[in-house]
């Protein structure tokens, strides 16, 4: 059975199960940016709470680009945490993460470690100041360590840890807010 559809020909029974399929992968992108997320999810053991800074929705430079950069970040949420991993199949380290996301969805070629991203020309970003699709750097004592993808609201995807998963984090939380070392505008 195929559906006809003014001015577009005829869809497939393919196409409409790939458009059904893009429609539900961005619910979920909504879902999860909404933190409507549901699973294994548990709130944090209580801690000193830390002041939630005001997110400002600053627009990308490029909307589509960063657009399809979110939203392919966000489908792989829960993709295994592998060293050296930059495939869904094989797993993810953070910057495999980067690198295939940005590959995939925009054909753009980006360093490999998360120190080499820190280094791409580009201009670095106050806080207050991100977009989405905007890279973010964490580490201690100058040293770049990890990086991942902002999507907006203070929240970024990354692969954090070796038996971990890829997942969305908040940059307020204790570890990333005290590890936080800068961003970068790639798009």
């Amino acid at each position: 059975m195929s559906a006809d559809y003014p001015g577009f020909g005829r869809a497939t029974p393919t196409a409409v199960r790939r458009g059904a399929l893009a429609c539900g992968a961005a619910a979920l992108a909504l879902s999860l940016l909404a933190g409507c997320g549901g699973g294994d999810v548990r709130p944090a053991p209580p801690r000193a709470a830390a002041p939630q800074r005001s997110w400002p929705a600053v627009a990308p430079a490029d909307p589509a680009a960063a657009n399809a950069v979110v939203i392919r970040a966000i489908s792989l949420v829960g993709t295994p945490y592998r060293f050296g991993g930059n495939t869904p199949e094989g797993g993810f380290d953070c910057s495999g993460l980067v690198n295939y996301v940005y590959r995939d969805m925009l054909d753009l070629r980006l360093p490999r470690s998360s120190r080499e991203l820190a280094d791409v020309q580009g201009p670095r970003i106050a806080p207050e100041r991100l977009a989405s699709g905007d890279l973010v750097f964490f580490g201690s004592r100058g040293n770049v360590t990890h990086v991942g993808i902002y999507v907006g609201e203070g929240r970024f995807v990354h692969a954090p840890s070796s038996g971990g998963t890829v997942r969305l984090d908040h940059l307020d939380g204790h570890y990333w807010r005290d590890h936080y070392s800068g961003a970068r505008r790639v798009l």
